[in-house]
């Protein structure tokens, strides 16, 4: 009985997770790409998840998720490659360089970072994206407050 009670609370936790991420996705689109980001608590993923891309779980660390869409011309988009780089800041000018790692599976290519986090610290998060074949780079910009526990 317990057995099946925790299966199904893992299988719940597995799609309620990118649900909450999902509502937190930001993007920016111009009439040929979409870049999709997002930051989230990297204790959102599970522990099956993280092993299995050697990502790392922690209550003081935190990620970064981009995706990049290439408009097709009948209205679809396909996931092209890019370049991703970034940095993080806290108000103190206190600096991180993002390193991505690219994760695939099935139709899906995302650029994962991650990085430190205090309680209650506002950071800003500056990317650089340049899908592959594209002619010129892409900055976002785009500040996070974190909480730990």
């Amino acid at each position: 009985m317990f057995t099946r009670i925790g299966s199904r609370l893992l299988l719940l936790l597995s799609l309620l997770i990118p649900a909450m991420t999902a509502q937190a996705d930001k993007m920016i689109s111009d009439d040929r790409y979409e870049i999709h980001y997002n930051a989230f608590y990297s204790t959102f993923l599970l522990p099956e998840v993280a092993q299995r891309h050697n990502l790392t779980r922690s209550n003081v660390r935190a990620m970064l998720n981009v995706t990049v869409l290439e408009k097709q011309s009948d209205g679809t988009t396909r996931v092209v490659a890019a370049d991703v780089n970034g940095q993080v800041s806290n108000l103190l000018q206190q600096q991180q360089t993002l390193n991505f790692v690219a994760i695939e599976e099935a139709n899906a290519l995302y650029y994962i970072g991650d990085f430190r986090i205090t309680n209650d610290e506002q950071l800003t998060i500056n990317l650089t994206v340049r899908p592959e074949g594209a002619p010129s780079t892409y900055r976002i910009r785009f500040e996070q407050t974190f909480y730990t526990d």
